[in-house]
């Protein structure tokens, strides 16, 4: 049985097409898996995955680097919370301002697969693979920068990606961000991608760990929650969506082919979030423990 036959259950039946009066059925649209990318497809935060390399190639520095781990450990635990993401986008608009484009590009053609490639959920391969075989378009859709989650969602057979876009001019980041990939802006692509590719989000579906992706989930008519973080599994258990455990990662190396120079070039923008959301995770535990010891001393 595989993974989408298990996460079918009665509250998400196939929509039957009747006939019509003359005996032909009527059109059927065509239907879209939408996927989130960290803990959903890859085991770990795609962006904080890369702060080793830039560490190596000069663009952070080592603290920024201890901060990563910090930071990666703590979303292994809990995941990040809309405040948390907010601190990672504005930190991420200060910290890549400069950056060479060519250079982060290299490291990305160098570093990808290396980096990516053991971290991607077998259940997650086994469930893109059944929907393609369906007929089924597979859409990543992460708040990652376009440019990391293009070239890993080409590596794991996914149809498109969306993802934040930056802005890059004479051949730097600015800093500034086109389009922030989260929340309901998740939404939003979703439609347009509907309405461009002759969707039903009716008939569509979504996979997601967190729960600042209940609109997306909502959107569809077929949501199921993947490796849920707490409020997202109460919302699962009280709406009867099915619920997914995804914890065997797998390497993909035999079976994806090097990507193009266009993905590679693709990848660069977005992985300055990589240490920005270890600086952001880093000063929010820091400030929670700041504020509790205030509260102690206050008692």
């Amino acid at each position: 049985m595989t993974i989408r036959q298990r996460c079918r259950n009665e509250t998400y039946a196939e929509r039957v097409i009747v006939p019509g009066e003359s005996g032909r059925k009527t059109a059927k649209t065509r239907v879209a898996a939408f996927f989130d990318l960290d803990k959903t497809v890859i085991a770990k935060s795609s962006t904080l995955a890369f702060s080793r390399p830039f560490f190596q190639e000069g663009l952070i520095n080592r603290r920024a680097v201890l901060k990563s781990a910090y930071a990666q450990f703590m979303f292994m635990l809990a995941g990040a919370d809309a405040d948390q993401t907010e601190r990672m986008r504005e930190h991420l608009t200060s910290l890549c301002t400069g950056w060479d484009v060519e250079q982060v590009r290299a490291i990305v053609d160098e570093t990808l697969h290396d980096i990516v490639n053991p971290l991607v959920y077998a259940e997650a391969a086994e469930l893109i693979a059944d929907h393609k075989t369906e007929g089924h378009d597979v859409i990543v859709v992460s708040a990652s920068g376009a440019e990391i989650v293009q070239p890993i969602a080409e590596m794991v057979g996914a149809t498109r990606s969306v993802g934040t876009r930056m802005v890059a001019a004479e051949g730097r980041y600015t800093g500034e961000v086109d389009f922030y990939c989260y929340g309901e802006n998740k939404v939003v692509a979703a439609r347009e991608l509907a309405e461009a590719g002759g969707y039903d989000l009716a008939d569509c579906y979504a996979y997601s760990d967190s729960i600042t992706d209940l609109p997306l989930l909502e959107a569809v008519g077929h949501p199921t929650a993947v490796n849920p973080d707490r409020s997202l599994r109460k919302v699962a258990a009280q709406r009867g969506w099915p619920v997914l455990t995804f914890s065997d990662p797998v390497s993909l190396r035999s079976r994806i082919p090097s990507p193009s120079g266009t993905a590679v070039a693709a990848a660069a923008v977005g992985l300055g979030v990589v240490a920005a959301a270890g600086v952001a995770f880093y000063g929010i535990r820091r400030h929670q423990r700041r504020a509790k010891g205030q509260e102690e001393q206050s008692d």
